[in-house]
Parts: C-alpha cells; structure tokens; sequence
C-alpha cells in the first residue's frame, strides 16, 4: 500500500487546520504549521508534495517568493479571500489559488491536478502530434519550442491520459476543482489560446468535449 502524501498545511485558524486535517487524512499525511516562521522552516528542511499557505495576503506573498528564490519547486496553493489577492499571490510564484469559502471538493480537484503532473519526473515527455510534451518544463518541443502555462499543462497532461473524449465539465472541475467562481468560459477561453498554441487538428472539440489528435 502506497504511503500517503505529506502535506504542508500553514494557516493561523486551528479549526480551519482541524477540519481539513481530518478530512484530508484518508490520502495525505497533514504536517501542520500555525505560524509562517514555522512554515518557513518546515518548508525548507522537509520534503512535502503540497504546500498549502492561508496567511495574510502579503506575508504569503513573501513567504512564497523566498521559498522560489530558494529552489523549491513543490507546488504551493494558496487559500485566498478575493481574486486580487489570488492573482498577487501567483504572480508571486504560487501555482494555483483555492478562493475562501470553498469546498472539500474544490480543493481535492486543485491538490489532484498537481499531484497528476508533479509526480513525473524531469524527463517525462510524451508524444502529443509533432510534439515531445514535458509536463515538468511545461513545454512541447519540436521544430520549435512551445511554452505552456500551468493550466494548458494540467489540460494537455488530462487530455493525453484519458486517450479519448474529455466532456467540458469534467475537464473543468478535473482542472480547476469545483470551484464555483469558474466557468465552462474559462476553460473555453483557455482551449482557444492553447489551440492557437499548437493547431485545431491537434487539440480537437468534439461534441461535449476535447481530445488529443490520434498519433
């Protein structure tokens, strides 16, 4: 039996670390963290598939900014009250943002999505059409190089595992978690750019859905 995955939980609400401890328990192993100077040191001294970070909106931005100076590449979410303080924290260098109130299920779609891409090593690479895709660089390669963003990687890397027809709303909430502030647009939005990025006839909409052009 697999162990589970170890996770930094770092917020100040004892509640808030409580209930998602005991209801994240059953797949991940919860080392929480109540102050940031704790998280600060966790972080840099143990090894964690997820860091989860719900502090004051600057003083995460600064935690998250020295923890990217520093090397670590693990995947830290943020648990955000407003979508300013979402879009400052990615910019900081955070890799996705959950929006407060949320739900359990919300957050295990983000923490799963991660965990889909994170688990592959630097040189996993698959062929998607012309192209060598790397989900860790987050780039397809071939006469030339194309650079992806995180949610083109969680789309492309979901698209290539399911080898077939990916209904709209499933590859929403497999992406984004059921988070109610995202829509069908979002992904809609997010499906044109990529397409752009590497053509109709190898990213295809079918009725319902998307898929990868068979190789």
């Amino acid at each position: 039996m697999p162990s589970p995955k170890r996770i930094l939980l770092a917020d100040p609400d004892t509640m808030l670390r409580a209930a998602l401890a005991e209801q994240l328990a059953g797949d991940f192993e919860i080392i929480q963290a109540d102050d940031l100077e704790a998280a600060r040191r966790l972080a840099g001294a143990e090894s964690f598939e997820f860091i989860l970070l719900g502090f004051g909106p600057q003083e995460t931005q600064a935690l998250v900014r020295h923890l990217r100076e520093t090397g670590l590449a693990t995947p830290i979410i943020l648990l955000c009250d407003g979508t300013v303080e979402a879009e400052a924290g990615l910019a900081a260098g955070a890799s996705d943002t959950v929006l407060r109130p949320f739900r359990l299920a919300a957050l295990l779609g983000r923490l799963h999505a991660h965990l889909r891409c994170h688990k592959l090593n630097e040189d996993a690479a698959f062929a998607i059409g012309p192209y060598q895709f790397r989900p860790h660089a987050k780039s397809l390669t071939g006469a030339k190089t194309i650079r992806l963003t995180e949610k083109e990687t969680d789309i492309l890397l979901y698209l290539h595992s399911a080898g077939a027809t990916v209904a709209r709303e499933t590859l929403l909430h497999e992406v984004w978690g059921y988070n109610p502030a995202v829509t069908t647009h979002t992904l809609e939005t997010h499906i044109y750019r990529l397409r752009r990025k590497i053509g109709p006839a190898i990213l295809i909409t079918d009725e319902g859905g998307y898929r990868l052009a068979d190789v």
